[in-house]
Order: structure tokens, then sequence, then C-alpha cells
């Protein structure tokens, strides 16, 4: 197309754009298209979307796409140590994606060992953060990018400023220049997610990060203190050890609460033999920022009833989230607000006033998953605009905690499946194994062997009175959510035992595993596998 059909967007007034992009070339030009909207109900829009993340955004197109005039808001508060981000929500830009390429920066650390026991003459000379985190961050910006011509593409208008209620249909724009004004819809949806709780010590504010923030770092964080047992606690120590960091975990009480505890126990003790350190029953009381720049933390053991110091180079907050509905001024809307969680409560997306939505982690008691509100959001919109009646299903999520011995789950825990079916109902498979990948990798670090023998982990939970049918699954090793998604699949569909013992395995894959459990818990035999 001729660049004349194009126009500078006021809706991107003060975002951030790259000066160039592969998606589209253009700086500060996007595609214009003029929404029409579906009915004459005496609003401008016939739905906004407040918050730009995963669910919004696929709200958003979708409604579009089924011929709605639509207007999605996006503005991202800087955290307090004064990092902000582009259009995408926390998975592109401080979450999921970042994750995961920094958990990746860590495995190939690893695989260095395995590359010299396969003949591979490779040398570590250590690892450059500053390119990594250039790398990472110029390909989220890339994303931020492509989204907001992908709003374009799809007819949806976008403001980058912050939202919040006047009215049951009015939304109160502000933007980054202090500017107001106000839009009005028919239908509004709730999509702004959640951001690092801080615990309220002195200082925590001023001397911590937290995951807005680590992503982005300029420098290495060096000695490292990761407070919280969280599953983005877990996930950070175990990257950040890889690649070279003094890391140390601080935790309250059990880790990975929610997750099977068993497996989570089995993550820690990994994690604690290969270089992380694990601080138990610690209770963080003050943070103090030392003229070199260090951080001061005096925490209470509440296992030995004493005071500790220790000094870090960073120290970072993974205590939990809170969801960013305190601005949003809802009770002008007449939205309630869970007193505790200050969530929505909305079971089938719909809030207590009928034309207003919530989806993502702004739900109560809902999975803060970013596949789930993508699934969502797209549902909602099909049945507030395309006559739909299908309602998102929240039971057996797949999801993968990406700690350095990834962790793949779906469907109960073993607690969950005896606390609701009872402990004579419940049998319970397990299997050890050492991948075939792993085989030859002799090398030891102080004193552990790099590549521990039957250190990977499978259990499946089946119920003896419903035929065996499996309602909890979870494994323990590599390449944890490619391994998950596919039995997910067959877990939706009523998968019993014996569907997976009729299954004839891959060979020889991990996977392959799950197809031939046959040691029980309750037999108290070995699991520890010989062989392949």
């Amino acid at each position: 197309r001729a660049l004349s059909s194009y126009k500078t967007s006021s809706a991107l007034e003060g975002a951030q754009l790259p000066k160039t992009s592969s998606i589209f070339p253009y700086s500060g030009l996007i595609p214009t298209r003029t929404a029409t909207g579906m009915a004459s109900h005496g609003y401008q829009y016939d739905l906004i979307v407040i918050g730009g993340g995963s669910g919004g955004l696929a709200a958003s197109k979708e409604a579009a796409k089924l011929g709605a005039k639509v207007v999605c808001m996006d503005y991202v508060v800087p955290s307090p140590s004064g990092t902000t981000w582009g259009l995408g929500g926390t998975c592109v830009n401080v979450g999921c994606i970042p994750k995961k390429l920094m958990h990746q920066a860590g495995i190939l650390g690893e695989g260095f060992s395995d590359a010299k026991a396969f003949g591979w003459n490779v040398t570590a000379e250590g690892h450059d953060w500053g390119k990594m985190v250039t790398n990472i961050q110029d390909y989220v910006g890339s994303l931020n990018w492509a989204y907001r011509v992908t709003l374009r593409e799809n007819n949806v208008e976008y403001i980058n400023a912050k939202g919040a209620f006047k009215d049951a249909h009015t939304i109160v724009c502000t933007k980054k220049n202090g500017k107001v004004s106000e839009i009005t819809a028919d239908k509004i949806i709730i999509a702004v997610g959640g951001r690092p709780a801080y615990p309220g010590v002195e200082g925590d504010k001023e001397c911590c990060i937290t995951s807005d923030d680590v992503f982005s770092l300029p420098k290495a964080p060096g000695k490292t203190l990761c407070i919280g047992a969280s599953y983005i606690s877990l996930e950070t120590a175990g990257f950040l050890t890889a690649l070279g960091n003094d890391v140390s975990v601080m935790s309250r009480s059990v880790f990975l609460r929610g997750f099977d505890q068993e497996i989570a126990e089995k993550i820690v003790g990994y994690m604690e033999r290969h270089g992380t350190r694990m601080i138990r029953g610690g209770v963080p009381t003050k943070f103090e920022k030392l003229a070199d720049g260090k951080v001061k933390v005096t925490y209470t053991n509440t296992e030995t009833k004493t005071d500790v110091e220790e000094v870090f180079d960073t120290v970072m907050l993974a205590v939990g989230r809170n969801a960013c509905t305190a601005d949003l001024n809802v009770e002008a809307a007449g939205v309630l607000l869970h007193p505790k969680t200050g969530k929505l409560e909305a079971p089938t997306e719909q809030t207590n006033v009928p034309h207003i939505y919530a989806i993502g982690d702004v739900l109560h008691q809902r999975q803060e998953l970013t596949p789930v509100a993508v699934k969502a959001g797209v549902l909602l919109a099909r049945r507030l605009f395309g006559g739909a009646t299908k309602l998102m299903d929240y039971g057996n999520v797949a999801t993968t905690v990406f700690t350095p011995l990834e962790y793949g789950s779906v469907g109960m825990t073993e607690e969950e499946a005896i606390a609701k079916h009872g402990e004579d109902n419940v049998e319970v498979y397990m299997s050890n194994m050492k991948p075939l990948e792993w085989s030859i990798n002799k090398e030891e670090h102080n004193g552990v062997l790099h590549r521990e023998d039957n250190v990977c982990y499978f259990k499946l939970i089946s119920l003896l009175n419903e035929d065996e049918r499996v309602v909890g699954l979870h494994y323990l090793g590599p390449n944890a959510g490619e391994i998950i998604q596919g039995f997910s699949v067959a877990m939706r569909a009523g998968a019993t035992k014996a569907h997976f013992d009729d299954t004839v395995g891959i060979h020889p894959v991990i996977a392959e595993e799950f197809c031939i459990l046959s040691v029980t818990k309750r037999s108290g035999a070995s699991t520890n596998k010989k062989g392949c």
C-alpha cells in the first residue's frame, strides 16, 4: 500500500515506538480504519476493554472481528524502581516471554558439560548479561509494536491511557501528560491484571526489585536474595544461579503452595544440590541501602527465633501479586470486589453489574495464566457479539513451572485428590528415571553429578472407584511443558489408566514413561530405573 494511506495515530501519543520494525517499518505510522459498530445504543463504543495484556488484547480483537466498535486502553504505572514497558501486559514484557528466554539461557550454560561428553571442544568463557538483556528486550519491543499494528489491522482503537470508572458506562482516560478525556460504551471488560506485592517492611520499595524489574537490569544482579516461595521466586533463582550468580531463596513456609508438595520438595532439593541456597523459615523485617549500593537485609529465622543480618547486591521480592483494581474506581459503577483479594468475583466473567465483565488475573479464584485469560477473552467476546453460548472451562488447565528441573502438571495434586475422593479411592503411580541424553555426562560440581541418576519424576493419579480415570498428571524433568501439553488433551477427554497403558510409547523419549507406569505408591516398591 502507498505510504499516503497511513497517518500518525493520536492513540499512540506518548508511546515509545522503535525506529524501525521488520513487522511494520514506518516509525509512528500505522494503518487506520473507521469502526462503525453494531448498534445505535447511544454510547461511543460497543465495548471498552481496560487492559492491554494477553486477555484484553484477545477479547478486543475477537469482538472487533465480530463487528463491534472496540477501544482497548492500556497504561503501565512505573514500578517503584522506575521500570515501565509497552503494550502486551505482564506475560510479554515482564513474565512468560523474558522468563522463558532467560531460563533457556541457563539451560544452554548447563549444556556445556553435555557437549563435552559428546566430543565437542567447547569452553565457557562466562556469560554476557548485558548482551542477553539487550537481545531479549529488543525482541519484547518488537512484540509491543506488533500488538499495536495487529489492533489496527483488526479495527480496534488503542488508547495509551489509564482508565477509571466515572459511572457504569463511562471511563475516564488519563494520559501520561495528564490530559484527561472520557469515553462511553455499552459493555466494558476489565482486564487489568496484577502487579507484584510488597511485604510492607521498612525499605522494601526503596531497596528491592520485583519481577517487574529483573528482566531489564543493566548488569548481572550478583549476590541475589529472592524472597518468597512462589514459582516466580524459584524460577528466577534457578536461571540466575545457572547464569553464574550467587543466589539464595528465603521462604517463610512451604514452597510452591497449591502445587503437588512431593514434587515441590524435589524441586527445592535439586536446586539446593545444584547451587541455590535455601533459607527456610525466614521473614524479612528491614531493608537498608548501604553506601556502596548493596542492600542489608534483616530477617527473623522463625525456626531458631533469632534475627539475622546479611548483605546482598540485589534483593528481589516474589511474595505474591495484587490485582490492579485499587485505582479503577469500580465503586462508581456499582461493581463489587472481593473484600480480601481485591479481585472481581465473576464465575462466568460477568460481574454483579450485568454489562461489566472481567477476565484474566483480576478474577477471584481463577488461574493466573496467560492462555486462560486469552481463551476466556475470546469466548466472552463471542458470547457478547457473536451469539455464542460456550463458557470458559477452568478445569484441567495444564501449566509448567520453569525451574531448573521443569515441572509440568495438569489436574489435581495428590493432596487434592485424597482430600476430595478419599485415600482408599486414589491410586498414585510413580517412576524415576534419567533421560537418555544425560546418560554419558559424568561431570560433577561440588561432588554432585551434573546429570543425576533418577532425578526426573513421573506421577499419575487415578481414581479406583471410577475405572481409574486419571485426575492428575505430574512430571519433573526437561521439556516439561512440551510433554504435559499433549497429555492434557487426553485428560480433558476423560482418559483412564488403561488408555495410558494401551498407548504404545515412542522410544527412547522421556514421555514414553507415562505409558508404562506400573509401580504404585501404596506398594512401597522402588521407583528408580536402570537402563532404558
